[in-house]
């Protein structure tokens, strides 16, 4: 049973983020819930790695002095699976906007699949999604986007050390004209499983984007050890 004293000494705690919340509304959730409970009026609650809202996940939330340490914990290797949707693309490389074209797939087979990810392996150049929360000028990416006003983003430098296609789903080729592979990646600090999913699509002289992800893992962290938000205030109302 964790004390307030735990709490603002530092504690680490591995939440499993559900769909459609950001990673600041679970930040934002477990600090009140931690005010409430031991009936105090400030405690520092902070995040190691924005999950986006259509991912689900581990989250690694730190609280009291445990904050210091996030900038070690974002820094740290990351698993990530998910699923891409061949032979289409949206505007955000994901499901929050809509697809604005489609692309040929009938050149794809699972040879090329499996040989193309070897083209992600290793360092390599990214482009973040023009939907992200990166500043430019003071501004999120994301507002640019959203206004229709177009932006230059640099390249960033990334590692991926693996990349795996864990299924693929030709069974909508024929009827929706897209296929689905399902995937894991371990890959450095700062990758967008999104570009990689838009890049993926290009590579296959087609057109991709994301339409499932889970992290997994951060560092030694692993989803499989963590609670839910529910759990996680259950665990609190013992005290």
């Amino acid at each position: 049973m964790k004390t307030l004293e735990d709490y603002l000494s530092g504690e680490v705690l591995l939440i499993d983020k559900p769909l459609n919340w950001t990673s600041f509304q679970v930040v934002n959730k477990l600090r009140w819930e931690i005010r409430q409970a031991f009936k105090i009026k400030k405690i520092k609650v902070g995040h190691a790695g924005t999950l986006d809202p259509l991912a689900t996940g581990l989250l690694v939330i730190c609280t009291g002095k445990m904050t210091k340490q996030i900038d070690t914990f974002q820094g740290q290797i990351k698993e990530y699976t998910g699923t891409i949707v061949l032979g289409s693309t949206t505007p955000s490389y994901d499901l929050e906007s809509e697809i604005n074209e489609t692309f040929p797939i009938d050149h794809i087979n699972e040879v090329l699949i499996y040989k193309t990810t070897e083209q992600f392996i290793g360092e390599i150049q990214q482009f973040p999604p023009v939907f992200s929360a990166l500043k430019k000028d003071g501004k999120r990416l994301y507002e640019f986007a959203r206004a229709g006003e177009h932006v230059d983003i640099p390249s960033r430098t990334i590692n991926i050390s693996e990349f795996e296609i864990t299924k693929i789903d030709t069974s909508t080729a024929l009827s929706t004209g897209s296929i689905h592979i399902d995937f894991r990646v371990v890959c450095s600090k700062g990758t967008y499983i999104r570009s990689l999913a838009n890049d993926f699509g290009k590579a296959l002289n087609s057109g991709g984007h994301l339409s499932a992800l889970r992290r997994t893992k951060i560092g030694a962290f692993n989803v499989k050890n963590a609670n839910s938000i529910e759990g996680f205030i259950d665990s609190l109302s013992s005290n």
